[in-house]
């Protein structure tokens, strides 16, 4: 199975566009957004993924109930951090801080997915994959990317844009 990764849309519509494009000709089985969607339109733009969509909330999801609204009307599955689903066999976490991951108990997941200072890392920190896809916000032109991982194999893909 392939995973969409994404973070901190921060509500820039014309990179949730080209977000959408690249992961559906990606061709990812499910999509995780790891916080700061910002405002229900983006949900709205991020319906159009064709794959569903699951998340957490970040420090900048100021506008709650408006997003819990459209995350039930669009069925996306969003929740305060941490998300934790099991998908290919695969144990998943998902927060949007990377400083919440110190108390994630990472012993007990594969992977660990995370966002809010919109730099690009993968690591392992023992047996757990760590990873962030990184800037795609629109704050730093040319730097904006998304991210695939293969479940399978665990190795994981950068999309620019």
């Amino acid at each position: 199975m392939r995973i969409g990764v994404v973070s901190d849309t921060h509500n820039h519509l014309p990179n949730v566009a080209r977000i959408v494009a690249l992961l559906n000709g990606a061709c990812v089985e499910r999509v995780v957004h790891t916080g700061d969607i910002t405002q229900a339109k983006t949900l709205r733009a991020l319906a159009a993924l064709d794959a569903p969509l699951f998340g957490v909330f970040g420090n900048n999801d100021v506008e709650r109930d408006a997003l819990v609204a459209a995350c039930a009307e669009l069925g996306h599955v969003f929740v305060d951090p941490p998300l934790r689903v099991e998908w290919a066999g695969r144990r998943i976490a998902v927060v949007h801080d990377p400083r919440e991951l110190d108390a994630l108990a990472l012993a007990e997941v594969d992977v660990a997915l995370y966002g809010h200072d919109h730099r690009h890392s993968i690591e392992r920190r023992s047996e757990t994959l760590c990873f962030n896809p990184g800037e795609c916000a629109g704050h730093l032109p040319g730097h904006n990317r998304v991210g695939v991982l293969d479940l399978a194999t665990l190795e994981a893909e950068i999309l620019r844009f």
